[in-house]
């Protein structure tokens, strides 16, 4: 089915698709990876959960890194292709662009294919997936980010460590207050003790060894002039507590909002097993995926006209126009959503018209730089803007005493 160009032009666009992909998922994740160690460091398992939590992220990411990818892809591909004059050599060869395009729309096409599974399934199940386990790992209060004579709070309870061994789980010396309000307080004072996960359940014992307890069972109360209990003072030789606190209920079933929704579900209108979601984000977030995918279908008559031009052609300014414009049609399609979650405005005016506007333009474009000589008439523009920046980017640099070296 391919032909010897046809291999070549794909791997011109795929290298720099693939280098765009991976640097913007790592930047992506990157970011996020900060935030999740601050939930996760210190306890058990916390290297392990923060990988499996960077996982269930990769399908969101996705979602955008993927086609800005291979739009990037397409405008490096095709610019080196014109720059060093093979575009040019094609061409006189009889073969016309929409014949040498046809590669990457067949790579267009497997890509919006595989944003229908992401968009439809992959990202509402990881998108529930970290959200359970994210209430899994905040749902017991952080012992084990406790350091060594730092007060730490647990719920109710504030303790300190003397010594303390993460290898084991062990620590020696506890001060130990749980305050609860007006059922009073209870303190704790133990020589050592280990902290005891229990297989099967959420949250891990605190065993403390040979220690001291002291119990308020009601805080003294002057004003209605009763006599203040009196305190329980007791020593154990060893003692068990659960810590930290857990929910009575699991983490909820999945569809609290629609973005955790699968794309059938969000078609059949079906709202009796989701009554958290309301008919304007049904449709707001079914038209937002629906136009995504097809989104994906149109980048290549949007890149390659910009990606293409004649030898001094000021290419940078042609792929910073392009990438501006693909940025502002996503941010339109994501404000667009939102008009209609919130507003109910018809997505049909919020996304669907911004999309018939760029395929509009995109085949416009595409056809001129296809079927038409003389170009598609953005150099005359970029060109004097090339050179006024040039201008002064020497006079500012004259200020400094450096003079820009002549080719």
């Amino acid at each position: 089915m391919f032909t010897i160009i046809d291999r070549y032009i794909l791997k011109q666009v795929l290298t720099p698709l693939g280098a765009s992909l991976g640097i913007g998922l790592c930047m992506l994740l990157a970011e996020r990876l900060v935030r999740l160690l601050d939930k996760t460091l210190g306890k058990n398992n916390s290297v392990g959960a923060v990988f499996e939590l960077l996982a269930y992220l990769v399908p969101h990411y996705l979602g955008t890194a993927v086609p800005a990818a291979l739009f990037i892809g397409l405008l490096f591909g095709f610019s080196k292709l014109s720059k060093s004059n093979e575009l040019d050599a094609m061409l006189s060869s009889g073969i016309g662009l929409h014949r040498l395009a046809w590669p990457v729309f067949m790579l267009s096409l497997l890509f919006a294919l595989a944003s229908t599974f992401i968009f439809g399934w992959l990202q509402p199940m990881t998108r529930y997936a970290y959200r359970s386990l994210i209430f899994d790992i905040t749902s017991i209060d952080a012992f084990y980010l406790a350091e060594e004579g730092v007060f730490m709070e647990t719920g109710s309870r504030t303790f300190i460590l003397d010594k303390l061994d993460r290898n084991n789980n062990t620590f020696k010396r506890i001060f130990l207050f749980d305050y609860e309000a007006d059922k009073g307080a209870e303190t704790l004072t133990a020589s050592d003790g280990v902290l005891i996960p229990v297989p099967g359940q959420v949250r891990p014992v605190l065993r403390l060894n040979n220690g001291h307890r002291l119990l308020v069972s009601n805080w003294p109360n002057n004003l209605n002039g009763k006599e203040p209990d009196t305190a329980g003072v007791a020593e154990f030789t060893t003692t068990d507590t659960p810590l930290g606190k857990v929910s009575k209920d699991l983490f909820r079933p999945r569809g609290n909002d629609e973005q955790e929704l699968f794309i059938t579900e969000l078609a059949s209108g079906d709202r009796s097993n989701f009554k958290n979601v309301t008919a304007d984000e049904f449709r707001s977030e079914l038209h937002r995926r629906i136009v995504s995918i097809l989104s994906m279908l149109l980048l290549p008559f949007l890149a390659l006209p910009f990606a293409i031009g004649r030898a001094r052609s000021p290419r940078a300014y042609r792929i910073a126009i392009a990438l501006a414009l693909l940025v502002a049609y996503y941010e339109i399609i994501q404000q667009g959503a939102l008009a209609t979650r919130t507003s109910g405005i018809s997505p049909w005016i919020t996304q669907w018209l911004p999309l018939g506007l760029l395929t509009a333009f995109s085949l416009w474009r595409f056809y001129v730089a296809s079927f038409k000589l003389g170009g598609d008439g953005l150099d005359r523009w970029l060109v004097p803007m090339q050179e006024f920046t040039s201008r002064m980017g020497a006079r500012l640099l004259s200020l400094f005493g450096i003079r820009r070296s002549e080719a």
